[in-house]
């Protein structure tokens, strides 16, 4: 044992354990007189030497000398030895490490023989080091130590402990199993049981593992996993949480209620307990959470290995194991709810009295038709779910319709049309309908299009009682109607629909229960849903707007930043003017005008709409803006490189439904409507174009 400083100890016995920390003092402190090995001055010259190296080192050394295998070691092998210091010091190692000499005691004894070197790496050695036999790692070599005479007369080790990386390295495998294991899994129950036969594959961390999951309002709950040696009497499937209420010494009530994990060591559980888990000596009870919130949804329930402490990094992997658990439980939880909601919505939409129908992908296969949808097209539901549009509805195709989808899908901007005559085949024979519909896109979580809503009234008995009715004004009846009248009995009649689908969301938010509306998919889908009825709003609105032109004088006019309007279009076409690679250059010298600005939008967007759909093929589109200022107006200059025009149908391209080219989808609107808001501002516009080469639209706005 160590004693304190010997006053008779001569000079070498300090030179020898000069300096080397902790384990320097305690040589020099040690009473090697009365040890078998003597005064240090009697000792081999090269154990002195040897001892020396290691007590100035920094990486982890030990010599066991002579027969008996006494023991030296620096400062560095502490950890190792944990509480067999400070009297491993001068021990032999044979009692010393008892616990471990049949494995590694007889290669040292073997190298006494035989004088040949061992390595090992991430060796597993069971050491008693903390008062129970514990799993540790080591990478480290044994060489024969000589003494002055060539023979072996000990054993010299530089080991490494590797432990905490290789229990990282199995804990870090079953986090990844239970990860990509989980993703294949849609069923909860089957989930949770599947987690738990992975945990179970590591039993050195987790000797068992039990899931409870906590129904909605939390009184009761359901064992959903379980793996290991546990007796059925200590996992009871149901466990009513009312019973447990106010007995503070169940642990499963404590968890829950002060929403922390607790550790049951071995003295305190019950006889049941203890029958029932024979292989570990702590248990280990943690809250689930819900991902996000203060909410204990279930429980984890684990043994604790008896082999390891259970340390930082240990309660670390358990964490990290319950948020994998917590999140897949939720994640199970949420799409099991967004079926139900899912299945709800169908039902509400299959009662609304306007047709509406969902159509993904780029085949638009019908994912939903209402019963009114399904009666516009004259089809039965069987007929047309599942199908493309142009396999279940062929006449569409004949008349635009997929053009207008991809329209929509392309350019993310809705679609509106009132009192559209289609033809279709209803009772084996071709008729003619009058529609009022809404084509909007549909995006995914990420913005992205992945469909179509389309949302449509059946108007052909409207449309009929109006033509008995109208003798005055034939012309309303026409193709040809008056643009400013048609808009407004566009956002006229869909107001009712829109308002309709308005109701039916408010009912379905009041219908739902608190805890399904603050479901995150559940908001995601509503607020979706309260997005697109949003923005058609807009949209009537804003076409209600232009219709005012021809019957108002008056204008909400304001200082407008032409180059910032032009900027913002271009980003509602971003996705096209990428594909096609078109290049846009402006050139505002003075872009600061007075105009009402949701008008200078329209005939931007208009100008630069049919710029890009009437492009070249041979060529990428160049499109330019450019503004002068004269002393009565400011001309803004829109020029393109399209296919152009032959300029004797000059007078045309500004009539109503008048197009030029009819190999691209348009209304033939859009530049009436430009010539009608510049001219009753005050304004007017001029066209000059060349066949094959581009055109160019001058509008002179009015100072």
């Amino acid at each position: 044992m160590p004693q304190p400083e010997n006053k008779t100890s001569n000079s070498i016995t300090f030179s020898l354990f000069q300096g080397g920390g902790e384990m320097g003092a305690l040589m020099r402190a040690y009473d090697w007189d009365n040890h078998p090995l003597g005064n240090p001055e009697t000792w081999p010259q090269s154990l002195q030497t040897n001892i020396r190296l290691l007590l100035h080192s920094d990486f982890p050394m030990f010599i066991w000398w002579s027969e008996d295998f006494y023991m030296f070691h620096n400062d560095a092998y502490l950890p190792a030895l944990g509480n067999k210091h400070p009297k491993a010091l001068g021990a032999s190692a044979r009692i010393m490490w008892a616990e471990i000499w049949d494995q590694l005691g007889k290669v040292a004894e073997g190298i006494m023989q035989d004088a040949n070197p061992f390595y090992a790496e991430n060796l597993l050695v069971l050491m008693d080091r903390k008062g129970f036999i514990e799993e540790t790692y080591w990478t480290f070599s044994y060489s024969p130590a000589f003494n002055d005479a060539g023979q072996v007369e000990g054993i010299f080790c530089a080991c490494f402990e590797v432990t905490n990386t290789l229990l990282s390295q199995r804990r870090l495998k079953t986090l990844k199993d239970i990860s990509d294991a989980t993703a294949q899994v849609h069923q909860l129950e089957e989930a949770c049981q599947s987690m738990c036969e992975i945990i179970d594959a590591n039993q050195s961390d987790i000797p068992f593992s039990m899931i409870y999951l906590l129904n909605a309002t939390g009184s009761e709950a359901r064992l959903v996993g379980m793996a290991g040696d546990v007796r059925p009497e200590v996992a009871p499937v149901l466990i009513n949480m009312n019973d447990l209420e106010g007995q503070d010494n169940c642990p499963l009530a404590k968890v829950f209620q002060t929403k922390k994990m607790i550790l049951i060591d071995q003295q305190m559980r019950n006889n049941a307990l203890q029958e029932g888990l024979t292989n570990t000596n702590q248990v280990a009870i943690h809250p689930v959470f819900r991902p996000g919130l203060d909410q204990v949804i279930g429980f984890f329930i684990s043994g604790i290995s008896p082999r390891l402490e259970y340390n930082s990094d240990y309660q670390n992997f358990h964490r990290l194991l319950i948020g994998h658990i917590a999140t897949s439980i939720t994640s199970l939880q949420a799409r099991e709810e967004l079926i139900h909601q899912q299945q709800f919505l169908q039902d509400v939409f299959q009662q609304a009295p306007v047709g509406i129908t969902i159509m993904r992908g780029p085949q638009y296969i019908i994912d939903l038709a209402n019963p009114e949808v399904c009666e516009i097209w004259g089809r039965k539901p069987e007929e047309v779910l599942g199908k493309p549009v142009i396999e279940a509805i062929p006449e569409a195709g004949e008349q635009g319709f997929i053009s207008l989808l991809d329209q929509v899908v392309n350019t993310g901007q809705p679609f509106i049309a009132n009192e559209l005559p289609v033809v279709l085949e209803r009772n084996g024979e071709m008729e003619q309908t009058y529609l009022d519909f809404l084509y909007h896109p549909m995006r995914d979580s990420q913005g992205f299009v992945s469909g179509v809503i389309a949302v449509a009234i059946n108007i052909s008995e409207q449309v009929k009682s109006r033509r008995e009715i109208e003798t005055i004004n034939r012309q309303l009846l026409t193709i040809n109607a008056d643009l400013d009248n048609f808009v407004y009995s566009a956002s006229h009649d869909l107001k009712a629909p829109i308002s309709n689908i308005e109701g039916l969301m408010v009912a379905l938010e009041e219908y739902l229960p608190a805890e399904t509306l603050s479901s995150e998919m559940v908001q995601r889908l509503i607020s979706m849903i309260k997005t697109s009825i949003d923005r058609f709003k807009r949209a009537v609105s804003d076409l209600t707007e232009v219709a005012k032109l021809q019957r108002d004088t008056g204008e909400d006019i304001t200082v407008v930043d032409l180059p910032e309007v032009v900027a913002e279009v271009c980003l509602d076409f971003e996705p096209i003017i990428e594909a096609m690679g078109a290049r846009i250059e402006t050139d505002f010298s003075d872009g600061i005008i007075r105009f009402s600005a949701k008008n200078i939008r329209s005939i931007i967007y208009n100008l630069l709409s049919n710029a890009l759909k009437y492009s070249s093929p041979d060529r990428p589109p160049h499109i330019r803006f450019r503004t002068e200022r004269t002393p009565e107006y400011t001309i803004l200059t829109v020029s393109d490189n399209g296919l152009g025009m032959d300029m004797a149908d000059k007078d045309k391209i500004f009539s109503m439904f008048k197009r030029l080219h009819d190999h691209v989808e348009g209304s033939g609107v859009g530049l009436y409507i430009v010539k009608k808001i510049v001219e009753n501002a005050g304004g007017s516009i001029e066209v000059e174009s060349k066949l094959g080469e581009g055109t160019t639209f001058k509008i002179n706005f009015k100072h």
